[in-house]
This record gives C-alpha cells, structure tokens and sequence, in this order.
C-alpha cells in the first residue's frame, strides 16, 4: 500500500511508485523576480486541488531562473489540500499507463513532474508522452495534472532541413508542446536581479556581511562563472556561509 497520506512526494520507477522521504520543498517567497510566473502557476494548481479544470503547464527558458524550484515550492503551499508530486523520469514515460491505475481513485491531487524534459528527433517517448497526455484511448484522471521544465520551448532540437516535406516534422515537433495548456517562459535575470536574490538569502541565512562587501564578492562570483541567475546566487550564498562559519579567508574570493 503506497502512503499517499505521510509522503508529499514520489518517483516513478517502472510502473512502481517510490516515496521520497526527504523531498527538496524551497520556500516560495525566496524565489525572486518569476513574480508573472509564480502567480499564473499558483492560480493553476489553485484550480486543480480545488477539484476545478486546469492545465498542464511547460515551464521553459534559461538555466537557473528557478523553473524546478518553482514546482517543488508547491507542496509548501498545498501540500495540506492534497497535492502531491510525482517525479517522472524519460525512461518511465511508457509506465505511464500503469501510474493511472494507481492514482486514479485516490483522494490526492497528483502532479506528474518532468525536470529538464527534452527530446532527441525520432525518440519514442516524445510520441508515448503525447499520446497519454490528450488522445490515448484511456481517459486520464481527473487528479493528475501534468508540469514539465525544460531549457527547449519545443522540447527537441531544431530539426534539418533537408527533409521532403519540413513542415510536416515540424508540425509533429509542436504537437507535443501544444498539449501544455499554459506555457511560461523564464529568461536570464540582469546584475540587479541578481543582486537582489543575493541580499534575500544573506538576510534569511542570517549573514553578517556589509551589504556594499557582499555586492562586490557577489558580483566576482557570478563574474567568474558567467552568469547572473537565482542558481548562481544560491551558490555563492552556500559558498559564504561555509566560509564565514569556518572563520577562512575571503580574499582572493573568485579563485
């Protein structure tokens, strides 16, 4: 009997559902600058545990701009009005069927959730993964509800076009993407954005540190790698904490 009642969260492993007993469930105020994004998807999953019509959603767009941390911050909102969510891995697209079954009667409102989905042209999961979502000859639950992150707004590749009739693959390529009733794009964030980030996990890690210092360590950090996103921030967060607590130098602090 799986435990649908003590456990928010779970994996699918072929065909078998597997709790997890220490789920990643980020506080959803300190996911900052996706304001648009996080209100479209808290209405949604609002409708949805409320036993009212919602969609799928594809959160799409560049890498570290909080697409996942989103998804998984909604147990913290809902986990109490029964949602849960169920991790789906590529490999486990044509289990599917299988996880129906098992949810289908529950009184828990499921989120299928596919991290990172992408797909090669010709794979077969692209075609199983759309079939199940609209147009299988098994209608899906009421309780399930489908949210997909992905660096690709098309989920493949940009397809050659040396093909007799492109616009045909094409059509197929967007097909999948079409089943994803809301679609919300994450872009890059600038050195304010970035900065801002910064100063909310300093102050809720509780980090003694001058906010004109802190700007400028924080800025050779994400000078070093390149990027202004939420996920750089986290990290340089992680990597001054560690060494405030160990009392180590901060000199030299992009090496």
């Amino acid at each position: 009997m799986i435990d649908f009642k003590n456990y928010l969260a779970f994996r699918l492993k072929e065909g078998k559902l597997y709790p997890v007993k220490h789920p990643h469930i980020p506080p959803i105020d300190l996911l900052l600058n996706v304001e648009r994004q996080k209100e479209v998807l808290l209405r949604n999953t609002l409708q949805f545990v409320k036993g009212y019509p919602a969609n799928d959603v594809l959160l799409w767009g560049d890498r570290g701009t909080g697409k996942s941390s989103l998804v998984k911050s909604l147990l913290g909102v809902f986990g109490e009005n029964g949602l849960r969510i169920i991790q789906v891995y590529k490999m486990d697209i044509i289990h599917l069927s299988d996880l129906y079954e098992t949810v289908r009667d529950q009184p828990y409102w499921f989120i299928l959730f596919f991290d990172d989905l992408s797909f090669e042209p010709g794979e077969e999961s692209f075609k199983t993964l759309k079939s199940f979502m609209e147009g299988d000859i098994e209608e899906r639950p009421r309780n399930i509800l489908v949210y997909a992150t992905s660096n690709r707004r098309n989920l493949v590749p940009q397809l050659e076009r040396d093909e007799k009739f492109p616009e045909e693959s094409q059509l197929e390529v967007i097909s999948l993407v079409e089943r994803f009733g809301i679609k919300l794009g994450f872009f890059a964030f600038g050195k304010e954005e970035y900065l801002k980030i910064v100063k909310t996990y300093a102050k809720e890690r509780k980090l003694d540190v001058e906010e004109p210092f802190l700007e400028k360590l924080a800025l050779e950090w994400a000078t070093y790698r390149g990027s202004f996103s939420g996920r750089t921030a986290f990290q340089f967060i992680k990597d001054l904490e560690g060494r405030l607590r160990c009392g180590t130098s901060l000199s030299f602090y992009s090496s």
